[in-house]
């Protein structure tokens, strides 16, 4: 079952900003090698899954502030 990034919990969205940052490193590493990507898509939307964790992260530490 596939759960929203924003049901995560704090610890959960850094440890999938931390392996999205991973992921995006090893495939621009290969691109650079090989000159060429399975799905050259894969770093774009990684690219914007990164975003997304970063917006409701900043967007809970807003709320927290506010409280």
């Amino acid at each position: 079952m596939k759960v929203k990034i924003s049901e995560l919990k704090d610890s959960e969205i850094v440890e999938q900003l931390s392996d999205a940052t991973k992921q995006v490193r090893e495939q621009r590493f290969q691109y650079a090698i090989a000159r060429s990507l399975e799905n050259p898509k894969i770093i774009r939307d990684l690219k914007k899954k990164i975003a997304r964790l970063k917006t409701i992260q900043r967007d809970r530490e807003i709320k927290k502030v506010k409280k």
